[in-house]
């Protein structure tokens, strides 16, 4: 086993799937217990302790208050809510509920992040001055990718700034430090996307020149100019549609006595400049390996690379030990709270096109 120091051992209850294909290979594959087409279920049955969602994104809000009000803990993949607003009533269900909470901001469990921030917090970077953020994929760079939930305001929420920039977001507050003012800008490139068939394929999907289409309703970039609590400052991005950046979720730090930069693209590799080293020495790569938090648990010794399911298989490992022990799990709903109030901003900062100050959702809403 991975983990052998693990809190308990997990025990899939029951799934649930609208299409019975899906539910079949659940039940076949994983192993779960049980199969329903019918997502309460899930929430209502007696063996289940923590539920997970990984519904279409506007679907999530109401997932994660049916498990609540039954007790259950809850991991949500993000966002949390397909709204900043869908985000903060998760997040207050959970809290009155008394239940633990996750949310699957997984690049926070890479291991040369979690030594980046050792770096930070060990002050061998100095006061930080400058933070660049950003994901850029491909996934909807192409006009006959199919007109999935993802690019629908009704279903998905928010786009770019929902799907992606949330990681981009989170990564950069969990660094450096709560976000406080905020400018920015979106845009949507590819305005209409073949129509899918019911019930098939994913949003990865390809239909065919001359296919029915739908007009795409949320954004395909968005990006914006931030300023920290600390009074650095810095720049965020995320797009679904430009040609070059298969995963480059991504950031350069900069700091008064050294920088470091990462990308989930080169994950088991992080650029580290130290100033005291030798002046204008330029950057040293440094290689993962099982010195690093939880690396070893996958491979021994250093230089040889661990992948993106892992990252997933540490953040399981973490909220499942979480609530088996009864503690708190971070990132938590009240995470992603903070990671949407700077999405607020953002979205007011497009309609007034200037600088908005990060405030809680309560107040945006009053």
């Amino acid at each position: 086993m991975l983990f052998p120091d693990r809190a308990g051992d997990p025990d899939l209850v029951v799934c649930s799937d609208t299409v019975r294909e899906r539910r079949d290979e659940a039940l076949s594959a994983f192993g779960f217990r049980e199969a329903a087409d019918d997502w309460r279920r899930v929430c209502e049955h007696p063996d289940v302790d923590a539920v997970f969602v990984t519904a279409p994104n506007m679907l999530h809000v109401e997932v994660v208050q049916a498990a609540c009000a039954a007790g259950k803990h809850v991991f949500c993949e993000k966002p949390v809510g397909g709204t900043p607003e869908q985000t903060a009533r998760a997040a207050a269900a959970a809290r009155e509920a008394g239940v633990i909470s996750g949310v699957g901001y997984n690049y926070r469990c890479a291991p040369l992040v979690r030594y980046a921030a050792e770096l930070l917090g060990s002050g061998r970077l100095g006061e930080v001055q400058h933070y660049r953020g950003r994901f850029f994929s491909m996934y909807g760079n192409d006009p006959l990718g199919v007109l999935s939930w993802r690019f629908l305001q009704e279903e998905a929420g928010y786009g770019a700034s929902a799907d992606l920039l949330s990681h981009a977001i989170d990564l950069a507050q969990m660094l450096v430090g709560p976000i406080v003012r905020v400018v920015g800008a979106r845009g949507t490139y590819i305005r209409e996307r073949p129509l899918p068939q019911p019930g098939a394929g994913t949003h990865y999907g390809r239909g065919r020149p001359g296919d029915p289409t739908g007009a795409v309703t949320n954004e395909d970039w968005a990006g914006a100019l931030v300023v920290f609590e600390s009074g650095a400052q810095g720049t965020l991005e995320a797009s679904r549609a430009l040609v070059g950046p298969s995963s480059e979720m991504a950031f350069d730090l900069y700091g008064s006595a050294g920088a470091v930069g990462w990308s989930l693209e080169r994950m088991n590799e992080l650029r580290l400049y130290l100033a005291g080293d030798e002046p204008h020495a330029g950057y040293t790569t440094v290689l993962g390996g099982d010195r690093f938090p939880r690396h070893g648990s996958f491979v021994p010794g250093s230089g040889n690379g661990i992948g993106f399911e892992d990252l997933i298989a540490i953040e399981n490992l973490e909220f499942l030990d979480a609530v088996a022990r009864g503690e708190p799990y971070v990132p938590g709903f009240e995470e992603a709270l903070a990671c949407v109030q700077v999405q607020a901003a953002l979205v007011r900062s497009w309609e007034s096109e200037r600088w908005e100050d990060v405030a809680p959702i309560a107040e945006v809403i009053a």
